[in-house]
């Protein structure tokens, strides 16, 4: 008999087929460690207070960009490693999975409102990558730099994942 799978690992196993099918078939990225870094961040910012986890020093969470790289400026480097790759992982996020919420991000009264949520996220995983301090951080750097060199790509393939788990019937409320 066949294990259970919890709701983590169907969710899991969702992410991975779709991400696997729109960046290996549609977009040509058979990167298997890129792939499965997005799964990971597609599962970890099914929690909101993941998506705004980056604190500062006194515990306030910070929503915008511009305080996130404020804050990581202001850190030791493991930890504005792990503040930059998060504003990576932020912009991408919204960028391409939920780019109808940017005009809310960046709008005129916040602070965000002149970021270029692709360059800073470009430039974001940039820094993250660059800190590497053993065999770990290496793979994961390449990863990173990876997505600094091609965030318009994933960002659109984020996009088509949208698209593509919006079309499954079992993500729709049909009694809506």
């Amino acid at each position: 008999m066949a294990p259970l799978l919890t709701g983590e690992d169907v969710l899991r196993r969702l992410f991975a087929g779709v991400t696997e099918q729109t960046f290996e078939v549609e977009l040509g990225i058979a990167e298997q460690p890129l792939i499965e870094y997005l799964v990971n961040m597609l599962l970890r910012f099914l929690r909101q207070e993941a998506i705004y986890r980056v604190r500062d020093t006194t515990g306030h969470r910070l929503t915008q960009v511009v305080d996130m790289v404020a804050e990581a400026e202001h850190r030791e480097p493991r930890p504005r490693r792990e503040i930059h790759r998060h504003i990576g992982d932020f912009t991408l996020f919204f960028s391409g999975l939920y780019p109808e919420h940017l005009p809310k991000l960046q709008a005129p009264d916040r602070k965000d409102y002149l970021v270029d949520y692709c360059g800073q996220g470009k430039r974001s995983y940039s820094i993250a990558a660059s800190y590497v301090d053993d065999e770990e951080s290496k793979e994961e750097a390449r990863v990173l730099k990876l997505l600094s060199e091609e965030f318009e790509l994933c960002s659109e393939g984020l996009h088509r994942v949208r698209r593509e788990l919006n079309a499954l019937p079992l993500l729709m409320n049909k009694s809506a």
